[in-house]
């Protein structure tokens, strides 16, 4: 199954949600500490109760990559935790000169074996053209992020009297030659959202912010529901693994998606 198969799977039976996996050893329960490996034990706790209601995973690597190793292999044993039919997204964000993008599609999509992967285009096609080789594959191209400071060069207005994060929007159009092309669209920015759906027409679209950083679901989904649009997921992070601190967190994880998968229902049957 291709990852934009899996991701389709997922819509079609109205899952939207994705689970951020941004586990940090200092915010999870105080009482996992006591296992010899606390960050696998949180990941497989928080994977086990959300797994049938989560549209997809995304691993941030930052927190991981920082503990060397042992972190690199709690990406491996928590992406065997995942199952097949479940979209698996490495939050990288990587695109660098071509023989080094090679090296990093190798390492995201052969030696990690996950779905999806985050990039940024700043560099050009060049830097992105080894993982858009990759077919299976799905690739989500940062266009206008959730963050303040997507300010200082996503929306720079161009001479023509488009912004920035628009041409990126048009160019990763064209690279979809092999529809394993999606975009990077914060939650915060749902007006932007709504006024560039034309522009963004049938490509997939990953919306990080929603919850912690301040994003409305009800805002995005709505938008999407204009558009008689399905394909894509809204993820959700700490607002989700961190929403309980106590020996029920894995409940409280649960409870919270399915929570949100409820809004997103009543949203699409408004």
């Amino acid at each position: 199954m291709t990852a934009l198969e899996k991701l389709k799977l997922k819509n079609e039976r109205n899952k939207f949600i994705c689970v951020g996996l941004d586990t940090d050893i200092n915010k999870i329960p105080e009482h996992l500490k006591n296992f010899s490996n606390p960050i696998l034990e949180f990941n497989k706790s928080i994977i086990e109760a959300t797994t049938d209601y989560a549209a997809a995973y995304k691993i941030n690597f930052a927190f991981y990559e920082k503990d060397g190793e042992k972190g690199f292999d709690n990406i491996l044993k928590t992406i065997e935790l995942i199952p097949n039919d479940v979209l698996i997204i490495a939050d990288a964000k990587r695109g660098d000169i071509g023989n080094t993008s090679q090296m990093y599609a190798d390492a995201i999509y052969d030696y990690f074996k996950c779905d999806s992967l985050t990039l940024h285009p700043y560099m050009g096609r060049d830097s992105v053209i080894p993982f858009l080789a990759r077919n299976d594959k799905l690739n989500f191209i940062l266009a206008l992020t959730s963050n303040p400071g997507s300010a200082d060069f996503e929306k720079l207005e161009l001479e023509d009297g488009t912004f920035l994060f628009q041409k990126v929007i048009s160019k990763v159009k064209e690279w979809n030659v092999n529809e394993n092309c999606g975009i990077v669209f914060g939650a915060t920015k749902s007006s932007d959202l709504n006024n560039n759906m034309g522009l963004i027409s049938n490509l997939p679209v990953l919306l990080p912010g929603v919850g912690a950083q301040g994003g409305s679901l009800e805002d995005v989904v709505s938008v999407f529901k204009s558009k008689s649009r399905k394909n894509y997921i809204i993820n959700s992070s700490r607002g989700i693994i961190y929403k309980g601190s106590g020996k029920d967190f894995a409940f409280v994880a649960r409870t919270e998606i399915i929570a949100l998968n409820e809004r997103v229902k009543e949203i699409l049957n408004k």
